[in-house]
């Protein structure tokens, strides 16, 4: 956290705090955010901090990235800024010098906003069972089937879709990845909003393919077949980006909590007089800074090209498991206000309990961890 990066901090929570925080109560009710909150958040320099600057990009680090997830997520803001992100991600490391030119500086002045459609109504952390397709067509791809779970569904530009492109192949083989421009396109339907737990101000929604046709020059990567590869390859980055949402999440229901309980008079003394209290505390503020340490370290190897696929696991597991548990705590130090959606550990504890289900469930993360030892 050098001076540089405190300034960007800072100008980054004024923005959030001035622009995008006093909007919440109609995204959560309109289900999605403002669709102007994208250029809004393109100008004041949040979005692709990590990419390029030849590419429209702010030109740092991964660290710059992680400053923008956490300080949205303290305020509570769901913009859906990690898919977006993600989009980023898989243009930077597959497409072409013309799709990347062509993308990517819209999508950093958030005038392109981009979406991942992966997930399917039978196909979740089990990858290979898309079902999705597209066939050939002369110089296009007909691609037909739906997405569910789409995060920046409604408002997306740019669609990065897992299909199959070829019917007679089976699992990773067949899968690939293509790059689907939304606007005006024939045969594409977005879906209704899908009520969720939490995160109630992103926008969620499922997604149609009939028939549609998309230029074959949008496949990524060098030929077909790569997708599951090329998903395989940028999944680290997701469950890094979750685990630094998760602690961002566990330390600021420490501060709030630490705040109730110095406020909150009961037995004639405030809550935090009582030593459970304390303790309670004790515990939770241990495990966020643990988590913190942790944090810290896999971002360093993240940068340093060093994290690989176990590391990002243990990250995305422990982490939100730690998140949960705390946020769990600290509600109930909250009493019965803790239970009232007025309050923000309401808000923090139904929308954390997707934190250990998307990006890969938990029980995944076990799994890809055991297979390392």
């Amino acid at each position: 956290m050098s001076a540089e990066m405190q300034a960007f901090r800072d100008s980054v929570r004024r923005f959030i705090q001035k622009e995008l925080l006093p909007q919440q109560a109609r995204w959560q009710a309109q289900q999605r955010p403002d669709a102007e909150a994208w250029p809004q958040a393109g100008r004041a320099g949040l979005l692709l901090t990590g990419v390029a600057e030849d590419f429209g990009g702010g030109g740092g680090t991964f660290a710059h990235e992680a400053t923008v997830l956490e300080e949205l997520e303290i305020a509570g803001v769901h913009l859906g800024v990690v898919a977006h992100e993600m989009v980023a991600r898989y243009l930077v490391a597959y497409a072409g010098e013309a799709q990347k030119r062509k993308w990517l500086p819209a999508m950093a002045r958030g005038e392109l906003v981009g979406a991942v459609a992966m997930t399917e109504p039978d196909a979740g952390s089990d990858v290979q069972a898309i079902r999705a397709s597209a066939r050939r067509d002369g110089e296009h791809y007909v691609v037909s089937g739906s997405k569910n779970f789409t995060t920046n569904g409604a408002m997306a530009g740019l669609l990065c879709v897992a299909v199959k492109t070829d019917a007679a192949l089976k699992g990773m083989r067949a899968i690939s990845l293509l790059m689907v421009e939304t606007k005006d396109l024939a045969g594409y339907q977005v879906g209704r909003a899908i009520d969720k737990l939490g995160l109630h101000g992103q926008d969620t929604r499922e997604l149609s393919f009939d028939e549609v046709r998309v230029p074959c020059a949008n496949l990524l990567g060098s030929r077909e077949g790569l997708g599951f590869s090329q998903m395989m390859e940028q999944l680290p980055y997701e469950r890094l980006c979750i685990g630094v949402t998760a602690v961002a999440a566990a330390e600021h229901a420490v501060r709030l909590t630490v705040r109730h309980v110095k406020e909150r008079i009961a037995f004639g003394k405030p809550l935090f007089e009582l030593q459970n209290t304390r303790f309670k505390l004790a515990e939770c503020r241990t495990q966020a800074q643990v988590g913190r340490v942790f944090l810290d370290s896999c971002i360093e190897r993240f940068i340093a090209g060093e994290l690989d696929e176990a590391g990002a696991a243990m990250a995305k597991y422990w982490l939100t498991e730690c998140q949960c548990r705390v946020i769990d705590e600290c509600l109930q130090l909250h009493g019965g206000y803790g239970y009232l959606t007025e309050y923000p550990i309401a808000r923090m504890w139904a929308d954390s309990r997707v934190q250990r289900i998307y990006g890969g469930t938990n029980e995944i993360m076990k799994e890809l961890i055991a297979w390392t030892l």
